[in-house]
Parts: C-alpha cells; structure tokens; sequence
C-alpha cells in the first residue's frame, strides 16, 4: 500500500469516527482502523466521500498506509484495551513515530505508557479530548501531554481540527508525560460539579416554586444570554422544553440516576492524595453515587421525616429566580478556583509547568465546561500569575462579595424546604472556610492531643508542644 495518509486514527465508535472527519474535513488524508472490519467498512461506507480516508484492516496496513513520522491517535476504552492497541501498534512502527493516546486514560498510566514507550525510541503523546461527539467533528478542546518535540511534530495538524475562539485555537502543549490527561481529568471533574449546581438550581426551584418544566427552561434559557452563559445552561434548557411522545417533558421519563464513568472520582481521589480540598466537585461525585441507590431511597421516603412540603410562591419567584442564578454563578466560581488549585498542587508534585492562563484560554471552546466567565479566568491569570486562589482575584472577589447573600438565602430556603443542595451547601462552605483567619481545628487538635497524644503547636511560642492530660496535666515541649 502507498502511504498517501498523513494522520491514523484507531478505533472507530462515535468519537474516533467524528476526529477521522474532521481530519479529512481539513484537508488530512487520514488512514482509519477498527479491530472489527464490519465497524470500518460500515463507517468508510457511509464517510468515505468527505475527504482523504484510507480505511485499513490491519495494524500492519494502517502503519503502511501512513508517511513518516506517523502520528496514529488512538480512541479506545481507557485501561487494558489503550495498552492492547499499543502492543499491536509497536511492532510495526519506526523510531520517531508518534502514538497519541486521545481517550480518557487516567494520568497515572500514561505517565507510565510514556516512559515505556519512548524508552524504546518512539513517540508518544496522552491528550485529552473534549467536546463529545459534536466537538469532536465541529472542533474539540485538545489538550496534549508529552515531550514538547513530540507536540510541535503535530501540532499543525492538532491546532487547525480544534476549535476556534477569537482566532486562537484551543489546543496548547499542556506539558510532559501525563500532564494532558491530568488537566483533562480535571476537567471532567469540573464538569461533575457544574453539572451538579445546575440540577440542583432546577430541583430547587421545580419544588420552591412549582415551576413547570417550560418555564424552566425559559429561565434558563434567559440566563444563558447573561453571565452565565455555558454550553452547560445552553443544553439544558434544550432538554427541559424537549418533549416526548406522550406530550409531556421527555426530563420526567428519565430515571433519576446520573451514571458515571470514572474521571470525576479519579480527580476527588487525586485532590486527597495531595491534601487539595476539593469539596464542590467531591460532592458532586456523592451526589451522583446517592442517586444510584434507587431501591433505598424509595424505601426511605416513605419513612424518613421531613419538613412538611411547602412552596415560596406567592411573590416569592422572582426573587428566589434571581438568588438561584446568582448562587449558581459564584458556586461555579468556587467549583473552577478548586480545580485550578489543584493543579497548581499537581504541577508542584509531579514537575510540569502548567499554564493556567493557556488552560482557561482552550476550554473557552470545543469543550463541555466552555463558558463566557473563561474570559475571566484567563485574564486574572494573566494579571496575577502568582494568584494563590481564583476566588481572590479582584474581578471573583468582586463577584462573590456582591452576590454572597443571595447565596445564604438559596441554602437556608432549600434547607427548610428540605431539598438537598451539597454542591450549593459545601460552595458556600468552601468560601466561609477560606476567609476565616482562624478556624476551629485548634479544638480538634486539642482533641487528638488528648486521646492520640499527637501533639499540637501554640500561637504565642514556637516548638511543639504535648499536655500530660490523664496524668499531671502539664505541658511538655517536644522538640526540645
């Protein structure tokens, strides 16, 4: 076979046919490769006149049809499957050659998958790719990891398929090794927790206000024209007005339990590991492992007390409309300075130089979490370079100083009504915790001092310190 192909894709489900596209779309021949032929002659059947694309059957056929240096993306499940395409893949490349891994693999194993690979003398980039199955053909958010020479042999090709906001592309080498898919877990864990606010400004305000489903989504709608504007809003008020065949809201016939796929997990358990206190998107991953126990929770309401079920109509709606837009806006401010704090954490534990001013600028397009308030967080990075926290930048403290009342009053109104809000809860506990100079974790150290004897520090004098409580009740410095 002539190598006519300038990019490979393997594996052919939603997302590596739509990037195979869109490759093609952009004038770059591209080989495509599925482990099941029917899957690769079904999808060069019915794409195959809409550019450039060589459809192979064969590992050995795919790395043929491809000039070198051959940069081959693979779109396979995360976890063995990633490893198995490689195993295939490696025999037949040559050194230099790129393998790109762009599915959701957890960052742990593409460092790993790095090392091992470019040990042997090829290439490989870990990228994550977001924007689902419409951004993946119209113009995904790309965020490769890997060696900065890797990244500049495709980025060419990378750049000019990703999504464009104001001339910029929303691709940028993102750093070394898994660095990529880290920023992209984050993302997703980001995701989870925008998601979350968002079902939980909807529940509270179906039950508030009793609220019809049009209705909703009117207000949500209106919001997306404001400060809130997201693809996030934008979707769903597309799916709060979709009705079905029996002509009432297709949102009610949905079963409430939001699956989950891993990423929103791997970024609460990454955010422990490294001490980053990740509350809003934690809670959200909660919130959605509650939501799998149907069978319990069918059984508990009707035997768990509440409060007696009431509304806050009777002029009421514009007002709580108003205090849940405003709380959704700052607690989403919250959920993004969480997950930017973290990887300022991970760039410090694993030696990458994030860009978080470059990683606001590509998730202002392609991605799911993309929204017009990205604009702001890029600005304030680009200002303060060395902002500790995004809450404290003038333009968000601004923004959760002016807004911070309705938020208590979005809280207590769901707490008395008995509607859960963890996200808006564990938000607005997040920024109390944080502008208090001093806490009350004085009195749990106290506490593990007495049972543990763990010791404890003192405001007024240096060194560590132990109290003898069950014997002379002393104190004791420790460290000499």
């Amino acid at each position: 076979m002539t190598a006519a192909s300038r990019f490979g894709v393997v594996g052919m489900a939603v997302m590596g046919q739509n990037l195979a596209r869109n490759l093609a779309h952009h004038d770059v021949p591209v080989a495509a490769f599925n482990r099941t032929a029917a899957r690769t002659r079904e999808f060069f059947a019915e794409h195959g006149a809409e550019g450039a694309i060589t459809p192979t059957y064969s590992p050995e056929e795919l790395v043929a049809a491809i000039e070198r240096p051959r940069p081959i993306l693979l779109m396979v499940k995360a976890g063995d499957p990633v490893d198995a395409a490689i195993a295939e893949l490696l025999p037949h490349l040559d050194p230099g050659d790129i393998v790109i891994d762009g599915g959701n693999s957890l960052f742990t194993d593409t460092r790993r998958r790095s090392a091992e690979i470019e040990g042997q003398g090829f290439r490989f980039i870990g990228t994550g790719v977001s924007g689902g199955e419409t951004g993946a053909l119209e113009g995904p958010s790309i965020m490769p990891g890997g060696s900065a020479e890797a990244y500049e042999a495709v980025a060419p090709v990378l750049t000019r398929i990703a999504a464009q906001v104001d001339g910029t592309p929303c691709c940028t080498h993102i750093g070394t090794d898994g660095a990529g898919h880290y920023v992209k877990m984050v993302h997703n864990g980001i995701e989870y927790s925008d998601m979350q606010l968002i079902a939980e400004a909807y529940d509270l305000l179906r039950h508030a206000l009793r609220l019809s489903d049009a209705e909703l989504a009117g207000i949500f709608a209106t919001w997306n024209s404001g400060e809130l504007e997201s693809y996030l809003i934008e979707i769903t008020a597309r799916v709060l007005a979709k009705t079905d065949d029996t002509g009432g809201a297709l949102v009610n016939s949905i079963v409430d339990q939001a699956e989950q796929k891993g990423t929103g997990r791997w970024t609460s358990e990454n955010a422990l590991e490294l001490g980053v206190p990740l509350t809003s998107i934690t809670e959200a991953v909660f919130a959605r492992m509650l939501s799998a126990r149907r069978e319990e929770r069918a059984e508990a309401a009707s035997l768990l007390a509440g409060p007696t079920d009431g509304f806050l109509g009777d002029g009421a709606d514009h007002r709580l409309v108003d205090d849940v837009r405003d709380a959704l806006y700052v607690s989403k401010i919250v959920s993004y300075a969480q997950g930017f704090d973290q990887m300022v954490a991970a760039a410090e534990t694993y030696g990458w130089n994030l860009h978080l001013g470059a990683i606001a600028t590509i998730w202002r397009g392609g991605c799911i979490i993309r929204a017009r308030f990205l604009d702001r967080i890029r600005e304030a990075y680009e200002e303060h370079p060395a902002l500790r926290s995004l809450m404290l930048a003038p333009f968000f403290r601004e923004a959760l100083a002016t807004r911070q009342d309705a938020w208590r009053r979005v809280v207590r109104d769901a707490v008395e009504l008995g509607v859960p809000v963890p996200a808006f809860a564990s938000s607005l506990s997040y920024y109390d915790g944080l502008r208090r100079e001093r806490g009350p974790a004085n009195l749990i150290q106290g506490l593990r001092d007495l049972f543990g004897a763990h010791t404890y520090r003192r405001t007024d004098r240096e060194g560590t310190f132990h109290t003898r409580w069950d014997q002379d009740g002393a104190e004791v410095r420790i460290d000499g």
